[in-house]
């Protein structure tokens, strides 16, 4: 078949080089177009060809830039004569991208590709009509010649004052039709006397080959101790984070986000810098363990709860799985250049992140036992993905990458990891759970109110442990400190002292100290005695002594209390607000109800609506090889059709559904039944939207015709009433 334009190309395509071609641009069916026509325009449109040009390597970009330096058609060796020996490897990939497509007589580029590259590809501005005698340039006056040099390599234009008087370098290189005038003040280099002057070669730095990547061995077992520590520390962190939060929710900004007060605080509970705060929320958020609910508020969700009870393996797969496929970048959180975006804001999305996340540890898979130095990995993944979607951040959006592989474990020391590789090939056992530290079951408290646990505790010892100490240290055994307002912490939970200190003597290898057991015991004499409640909010207290220095403590004067009884106190703020500033004042309040009785219990606020982790932005998903097939045989399906129709001579013979009355659709569904003959037929669904079927009739039973469905190589079942006409094909 004759190729007169890129849709009779496609048409021209065998099944086998239509797979390449969605395997390797999957948003050109998605949805699948109905026919060859449809395909070409899409496959042509800006988006389409803009994203199947971010996937080409550097080499392979600079080849389809010297494509559109040439005339169409063009020929392999004119394009080699403009780069490279070895572009002769990257035409058939162009030509399977559909970036390129071959004719009788040559080469061609899609409609629309020399647009969207641009009026001047690789600094190269119109051809010259004229005709030129390039070895003039010879004669050229020095100051023409420097001149060319500034022009020869882009960008071709250039300014001068008055086209009429542009002085006698300009006017000798325009008398001679080596620069041509675009208006009074600009004057452009031709590309055919620029690529004279570049030597016949399009650019200066061809690069066919990849930058090599240089780096330090390390020995792969010692990559995998600090790799399976990081694991063990991420799912650690995750927990925390939501545990902290779910004792004290921060507030959501007006405009989304987690603010930078909480974020803070967030940083130092944690112990990690703000950075890898941020990082740990947007993981949580991701995962749909956090929400920001209705109220503003930022709480875990009760799929929090379940994610607790999960293997290791499981949850730390879950959370790299959605770190690689996020579009969100925490790493913009704090940056210099974006102090308005907050974690968990809007305004995180990059439409590259997910293929710079890919890139690199692409790069270090491929590269394994090789801790790369970072300017090298730079050069690699910017030859592997020269993007010129957010160019400025894309190193950055490496650096990132690194650093937030190395905290989830994916690599240790810079290298891959033994578990970031299984990850990345698709493994079912990453073995995880056979190198993870074991969880432990005990603590050993210190005579300075500390205990120490020696590696990872059960997480219902963890969460108990939580509720009654500080952590003070991290590292591969955690420091817990017992502390007045710790001791407090776990009675408003509502343990008694007795419980915390029977805990306390149950789990710990050591004795308990004494000091910490008068702090124990101080501090649960001293809870509750005063009792917050709602009026707006009273005090009551059975002891008037500690009322009347409550009204005298000079840290309370800015509470608005009113003595209505020698045991009560009242106060037009709300409970809770009271109850913060007596704990800061150094009183140990507790909540109680309006009939009298003291609120304690373990506080698991959870956010009662459901989790919605952000969308992603700017990726493709690849469909499966299955969509692709069904894909084929429905666009062969609805070409048949076109043509078919296109030749017919009846009403709907131009680009109509077919329309036979219902007699006529019955006896003719029974003849070519006989006749075992493909049919064109019109067929209303649910809502009445009539679509057009190519099918083959196998059988009519109970007011249903039975047929194989082109577009889906299925057998279906149709509703005869519902089919609006019938035509052979």
């Amino acid at each position: 078949m004759e190729t007169r334009s890129f849709t009779d190309y496609l048409r021209g395509l065998d099944d086998t080089a239509l797979l390449t071609l969605f395997a390797l641009r999957p948003d050109i069916v998605s949805p699948v177009p109905p026919e060859f026509s449809s395909l070409a325009i899409r496959a042509n449109s800006p988006p389409s060809l803009s994203r199947a040009i971010e996937s080409l390597n550097e080499w392979q970009f600079q080849v389809l830039e010297a494509c559109t330096a040439l005339d169409e058609p063009m020929t392999e060796r004119q394009i080699i004569s403009l780069t490279d020996t070895s572009a002769k490897f990257v035409i058939p990939h162009l030509v399977e991208m559909a970036l390129l497509y071959r004719s009788e007589d040559g080469f061609w580029l899609p409609g629309s590709l020399r647009d969207l590259l641009g009026n001047e590809p690789a600094g190269l501005g119109p051809s010259s009509v004229a005709k030129l005698s390039m070895k003039k340039l010879d004669e050229a006056p020095e100051a023409s010649k420097k001149i060319l040099e500034r022009l020869v390599w882009g960008p071709p234009r250039g300014s001068v004052g008055d086209i009429r008087n542009p002085g006698p370098a300009i006017a000798w290189l325009l008398k001679e039709k080596f620069l041509i005038p675009l208006d009074q003040r600009t004057v452009v280099l031709p590309r055919n006397v620029a690529l004279h002057l570049r030597g016949g070669k399009v650019h200066r730095n061809p690069a066919p080959n990849p930058p090599t990547l240089k780096g330090k061995k390390i020995e792969q077992k010692a990559v995998d101790r600090a790799a399976i520590a990081n694991i063990g520390t991420v799912l650690r962190w995750c927990e925390e984070i939501l545990n902290f939060w779910s004792e004290e929710p921060p507030s959501a900004l007006r405009a989304g986000g987690l603010g930078v007060r909480d974020l803070k605080s967030t940083a130092e509970h944690l112990g990690v810098s703000e950075e890898c705060a941020a990082f740990i929320a947007e993981l949580v958020y991701l995962s749909g363990l956090a929400l920001i609910d209705p109220d503003g508020r930022i709480l875990p969700t009760h799929t929090f709860d379940l994610w607790l009870t999960q293997s290791p393996q499981l949850r730390w797969r879950n959370l790299v799985s959605l770190w690689l496929l996020t579009s969100r970048v925490s790493g913009l959180v704090g940056r210099a250049e974006s102090k308005s975006i907050a974690a968990l804001g809007p305004e995180l999305d990059r439409v590259n992140a997910s293929s710079a996340r890919q890139v690199t540890l692409g790069i270090l898979n491929g590269h394994p036992g090789v801790s790369p130095e970072v300017e090298t990995l730079l050069s690699l993944a910017k030859w592997l993905a020269p993007s010129r979607r957010n160019s400025s951040l894309q190193t950055e959006l490496v650096r990132w990458t690194l650093r937030e592989a190395e905290w989830l474990g994916i690599t240790g020391q810079g290298v891959i990891s033994r578990y970031g590789k299984r990850f990345l090939e698709g493994d079912d056992d990453l073995e995880i759970e056979k190198d993870l530290p074991k969880s432990i079951d005990h603590i050993l408290i210190q005579g300075d109110n500390t205990a120490i646990a020696p590696g990872r505790l059960e997480i219902e010892l963890a969460r108990i442990l939580d509720s009654i100490a500080d952590i003070e240290s991290r590292g591969g055994a955690t420091v817990y400190r017992f502390s007045e307002s710790s001791i407090r912490r776990g009675l408003d939970h509502g343990r008694t002292g007795e419980e915390i200190k029977d805990f306390l003597k149950k789990c710990s290898k050591t004795p308990l100290p004494q000091p910490l057991d008068y702090l124990i015991t101080d501090v649960a004499r001293r809870h509750g005695r005063l009792r917050v409640g709602n009026t707006s909010a009273y005090i009551r207290c059975e002891d008037p002594t500690l009322i009347t220095q409550i009204l005298s403590d000079k840290k309370l004067e800015a509470l608005p209390f009113r003595r209505i009884a020698p045991e009560v106190l009242v106060c037009d703020l709300e409970a809770s607000e009271i109850i913060t500033s007596l704990r800061a004042a150094g009183y140990l309040p507790a909540a109680e109800s309006g009939s009298g009785i003291v609120l304690t219990g373990q506080r698991l606020n959870r956010a009662q609506s459901k989790p919605r982790p952000p969308r992603v932005m700017g990726e493709i998903e690849s469909p499966s090889e299955e969509t692709f097939l069904a894909a084929v045989r429905s666009l062969r399906a609805g070409e048949r059709s076109s043509h078919k129709q296109n030749s017919l001579r009846t009403p709907y013979a131009l680009g109509s559904l077919p329309r036979t009355s219902a007699n006529e659709t019955l006896e003719l569904l029974h003849t070519f039944i006989k006749e075992t003959r493909t049919l064109s037929i019109g067929y209303a669904d649910n809502n009445g939207a009539v679509t057009h079927r190519i099918i083959d009739p196998l059988s009519i039973s109970a007011g249903s015709l039975i047929a194989r469905d082109h577009g889906t190589g299925d057998i279906q079942t149709f509703r005869i009433p519902r089919i609006t006409g019938v035509a052979p094909l």
